[in-house]
């Protein structure tokens, strides 16, 4: 049975139809398509009410359908179960709620972001992606201006979800040359402004220190083809000071551990961060968690791509450096109490721009500087990255979607001029969103015919006007009192504020307050009852920042740059303009002002970011941070103007789809108007007139607790009605498999016969025929190659040629062969000699050296003694050794006597003396050059192979032979008669040695031999039955010996 998970995964009002068809076979192949096509781009698709039935594990996915709506508790506990499942994103409404994971999801792949593209807002689960989904197709379906305002503390993750709706742009918007250069740009940008524009905060590594709205536009297909970006409020003050655990600007900290040797030598810097004053104050220069020498490649990389060129780079750097530089000059009091420069290794002009004055004053105009410096180069920065993104084609029917990346409400320790913008820029934002929220209930309200039922909600336009109103505003007494004559300080400033709004009732300061609240307030503070929570402000240095004052004498200097950036950020206008600047609260209120008018224009959408802790770690859920949030994001409030109406609405279609087979009537179809058939499915499930209204188009439902009783019915009968679906399915499946198999062996089994039937035919015409030509071969088999005996010829051919490779000799001695027919025997031949000759030339080629050396002197034996010599035969299957001698068993004085000449063979032999023939053992040695007869340590004679004039030994089996030795004087003693058990193989060595194979004589009957000077001896050689040697009565030597062969 199908699980509830699966049922809902199939989008169950797909089935419901395949149902209502009476679940009839032939309606199933459509019931198919129309489930794949409600499937997502990964096969699931959870609509808002399927995921109503795990609510008590993972919550709701819209705190509209939370029962107890009003119950801040209730609205945590949902934001607690939902990150346990990592579940981050929740909706009011059309609002998204995100919360910092604080670690990588797979939720933001390609895969997701075309599960997301083009679908309905409630047809998947809540994501960034279904926002920037609907409001894109909003902009392309309507015409109309879109913007998506991101707001949330530092280090809830504001930036990262613009990174990722620029990304899911990129990625799912039609694409062309000129527009994929207009994505890397948009993309590219904000690691620009992030170097520039952001910092390490305690609370955050990646912190925004600027407001920033980006505005991408579309043209008429739907694809980014421009961009322009407005910043707002950039927290120059962090340039000179930073609070301890806290860091300047990125780029200060990427340019010192990225920048190349020769670029830090141009700009005079040093890699090490604690030699600049500006760099040092939070105590923090380096930081594990940020990788400054990636980031610097990152920011090169996208200057390239928005189109800076070297030079730029290279202006822009050099303002990042003088800053640098300007922070390390230092002040010292002269004699008169004036500020001079100290510092030998820093620009000394600066003595005469800064005299005739104080210590404080020059240090305040020091940090003016550098803080007016940066500033205007940001500024500068973001046109220029304006200018790269601007849209240069002449038709103007573009559409915008602006992107509000932009400082959440801030309640610090300390707070000062910078809180008080960011919370008024809070204040308004709160007013525009209950304003628009409001309106947008009224008019769907209006247009269903629903009548309209006033909220109750706190209006912030009391705290706005507390702000700004005119002459009697915080900002234009702040105003008035920077620019009055006198000695104007922050406590004159608090205590007109204490004069002028003393009565409004979200003012209060110390003086003003009752006994109990005194203890809270600092004598130089006032407390603003904001939408979302008292803040209390110290006025100190209200009326500095305010003022943003740089002397005369330092713009001059400015403008006198050589730097063309600084050029263009110092106007040589401001030096005769009499005309005092805007303070920085009106600029401020006054840039707000025009947000304002820029998002009125436009179709808001919501996101509201949270993060879970302080610790930035996963899976950690600070209860107390996350309801300081709800309170300051104005959750609460956000969600009872949400739910002041009715907390569930939906499309007639839509909701008669999904809930039709709870009512017999509706069930299986319904024929009539969606509105009638609504209407009877609503008064069977016994809706109270109170729980719900009709309006034109939709259904609305007051009371979350109707939905869920409607969601929980419809789960108990999914049951039933799965369990029919799956049985009907099963029937079809199996039938349409049997017909299917049934045609399939009946189409097989016919082409099967048919195939075996003309194989058949073909291989009996096929062997008539080769019989037929056989049989006329064999005829004509003796006549010359015709056609009539080809066929014959060549099979006799082939039959021969097979039975040959089958039948090949398998080595050398195998002199078998194949008899061939008459018309091959000449190829038989030569396919013979190749044959031998590849056999020899395989075997030679398996020979060692040592074997090689073997038969080498087999062959020169068998030359010498082949059917000469009875006991040859015997020889052959015994190997030829290197020595029968080793050089242990020959006496030590014979082998020095021997000095260089190598030993080449030994052999021990027997010899029978000249005179007398008595036998006498004795060594014969064979060198390179000589034949060396040896007596234990005695050499008896040494025969050069130059003066042996051959070798005789007889044809019978015995072993004597003799050294003929040619006697030129009286040293040679003659020849020598020996007697060795290996005389085949002594023989031979001595043979090869003296080069004298031609001159071994195999003789019959007897063997002459010199024995002196004239004289001569005779061995005779008688056949025998026993070897027998012996000196016979006619004083020759007789041997006898048995024949062994008979020649």
């Amino acid at each position: 049975m199908f699980s509830t998970a699966a049922v809902d995964y199939l989008n169950f009002h797909a089935y419901l139809w395949f149902l209502g068809a009476a679940c009839k076979p032939s309606a199933i192949p459509n019931f198919l398509c129309f489930c794949l096509q409600g499937l997502g781009a990964n096969g699931i698709r959870l609509t808002m009410e399927s995921a109503l039935t795990a609510r008590d594990r993972v919550g709701v996915q819209d705190f509209v359908l939370l029962e107890n709506f009003t119950s801040e508790a209730a609205f945590i506990e949902n934001l607690r179960k939902r990150f346990k499942e990592n579940l981050i994103y929740t909706y009011i409404g059309s609002v998204l709620v995100s919360v910092n994971p604080y670690k990588e999801l797979e939720i933001y792949t390609k895969q997701n972001m075309e599960r997301y593209r083009g679908v309905s807002f409630y047809e998947v689960s809540p994501h960034l992606y279904a926002i920037a989904d609907n409001s894109y197709r909003s902009l392309r379906t309507e015409r109309k201006d879109q913007c998506i305002l991101i707001s949330g503390e530092s280090g809830a993750g504001k930036t990262e979800a613009t990174k990722k709706i620029l990304q899911y742009y990129a990625v799912t918007c039609p694409a062309s040359q000129q527009v994929e250069t207009v994505k890397d740009r948009l993309l590219q940008s904000n690691p620009v402004l992030e170097a520039f524009g952001n910092a390490k905060t305690l609370r955050n590594d990646n912190s925004s220190r600027f407001g920033k709205y980006m505005d991408v536009q579309f043209d008429y297909r739907g694809a980014p083809v421009g961009g322009h970006i407005l910043n707002y409020l950039l927290e120059k003050s962090r340039v000179v000071h930073q609070n301890h655990g806290e860091r300047n600007f990125h780029i200060f900290y990427q340019l010192l551990e990225g920048g190349e040797e020769d670029l830090l030598r141009r700009l005079g810097l040093e890699k090490n961060p604690q030699q600049y004053h500006y760099l040092v104050k939070g105590h923090c220069a380096r930081v594990s968690s940020i990788n400054d020498k990636n980031e610097w490649k990152i920011m090169r990389r996208a200057l390239s791509v928005i189109g800076f060129n070297d030079s730029e780079v290279e202006d822009l750097l050099s303002i990042v450096a003088s800053v640098l530089h300007l922070g390390n000059v230092q002040f010292a009091a002269d004699e008169q109490g004036n500020a001079q420069v100290t510092t030998e290794n820093q620009i000394k002009y600066l003595a005469r721009l800064v005299s005739p004055l104080n210590l404080e004053q020059a240090a305040y105009a020091r940090d003016a500087l550098a803080k007016a410096v940066y500033g205007r180069t940001f500024s500068w920065l973001v046109n220029k990255v304006n200018k790269s993104l601007a849209y240069k084609a002449s038709c103007r029917s573009t559409t915008v979607l602006g992107l509000l990346d932009i400082y959440g409400f801030e309640v610090f320790q300390h707070n000062s001029f910078e809180q008080f913008c960011i919370n008024y820029c809070n204040e308004k934002l709160q007013q525009l969103f209950i304003e628009l929220t409001l309106k947008s209930e009224q008019e769907e309200y209006e247009s269903e015919g629903i009548a309209w039922e006033p909220v109750q909600y706190f209006n912030n336009k009391i705290i706005c006007d507390l702000v700004e109103e005119k002459f009697k505003g915080i900002i234009s007494i702040l105003d008035e009192e920077c620019l009055r004559p006198g000695d104007a300080t922050d406590t004159t400033f608090l205590e007109k504020l204490e004069e002028t709004v003393k009565n409004h009732p979200h003012f209060l300061t110390h003086k003003l307050a009752d006994q109990k609240t005194r203890k809270s307030l600092g004598r130089e503070e006032f407390r603003l009852s904001h939408y979302a929570g008292d803040v209390t402000y110290s006025v100190a240095g209200f009326l500095d920042k305010n003022n943003d004052l740089l002397f005369r004498n330092l713009k001059e200097t400015m403008c006198n740059s050589e730097n063309p950036i600084i050029n263009q950020c110092f106007d040589r206008t401001e030096l005769t303009d009499k005309k005092r600047p805007e303070t920085a609260a009106t600029q401020f209120k006054n840039s707000l002002a025009k947000l304002m008018e820029i998002l009125m224009s436009k179709e808001p959408s919501y996101i509201r970011c949270m993060k879970p802790n302080d610790a930035k770690q996963a899976d950690r859920f600070d209860e107390v941070l996350i309801r300081h949030q709800v309170k300051y994001l104005g959750l609460m409030e956000n969600l009872r103007v949400r739910r002041a109406g009715f907390a569930y609405r939906r499309k007639y279609e839509v909701f008669l789809q999904r809930y039709k087979s709870l009512c017999p009537e509706t069930w299986p179809t319904w024929d009539g108007r969606p509105y009638d058939g609504v209407a009877v499915l609503v008064k069977h499930l016994g809706y109270k007139p109170e729980e719900y209204k009709m309006g034109r188009t939709k259904i609305f439902i007051r009371f979350p607790k109707t939905l869920f009783a409607t969601e929980d019915a419809l789960e108990v009968r999914k049951q039933s009605l799965a369990t029919k679906m799956q049985a009907t399915w099963r029937g079809f499946y199996r039938r349409k498999k049997f017909l299917t198999m049934k045609r399939s062996a009946i189409a097989i089994q016919s082409w099967w016969r048919g195939t075996l039937g003309r194989r058949k035919a073909a291989k009996r015409k096929w062997a008539v025929e080769t019989i037929r030509r056989f049989i006329k071969g064999f005829i004509y088999r003796n006549h010359p190659r015709c056609p009539e005996n080809e066929y014959f010829l060549d099979y006799i051919r082939f039959s021969f040629l097979m039975n040959l490779k089958r039948n090949l000799p398998k080595n050398v001695l195998d002199k078998s062969w194949p008899t061939p027919p008459p018309s091959l025997c000449e190829a038989s031949q030569l396919l013979r000699r190749l044959c031998m000759q590849n056999m020899v030339w395989t075997y030679c080629k398996r020979i060692s050296p040592e074997w090689k050396q073997q038969l080498e002197q087999k062959v020169i034996a068998s030359e010498i003694f082949k059917g000469k010599k009875d006991n040859y035969p015997q020889s052959v299957p015994r190997l030829f050794i290197n020595t029968r001698l080793g050089e242990e068993e020959i006496n030590t004085k014979v082998l020095q006597a021997l000095e260089n000449e190598a030993l080449k063979y030994a052999v021990p032999v027997v010899k029978y003396d000249r005179k007398g023939y008595k036998a006498r053992a004795r060594q014969l040695l064979l060198t390179q050059s000589s034949a060396i007869v040896v007596e234990e340590s005695k050499i008896k004679q040494r025969i050069d192979y130059s003066n042996l004039t051959g070798i005789s030994v007889s044809s019978l089996s015995d072993n004597l032979f003799v050294l003929h030795v040619h006697c030129v004087d009286n040293k040679q003693k003659g020849d020598v008669v020996l007697q060795s058990d290996h005389v085949i193989e002594t023989l031979t060595k001595a043979a090869i040695l003296a080069n004298k194979i031609n001159n071994i004589n195999i003789n019959q009957g007897s063997i002459k031999f010199t024995v002196g000077q004239g004289k001569e001896g005779i061995i005779d050689f008688i056949s025998g039955s026993e070897l027998l040697i012996a000196k016979a009565k006619n004083g020759h030597l007789t041997v006898v010996a048995p024949r062994l062969n008979s020649r």
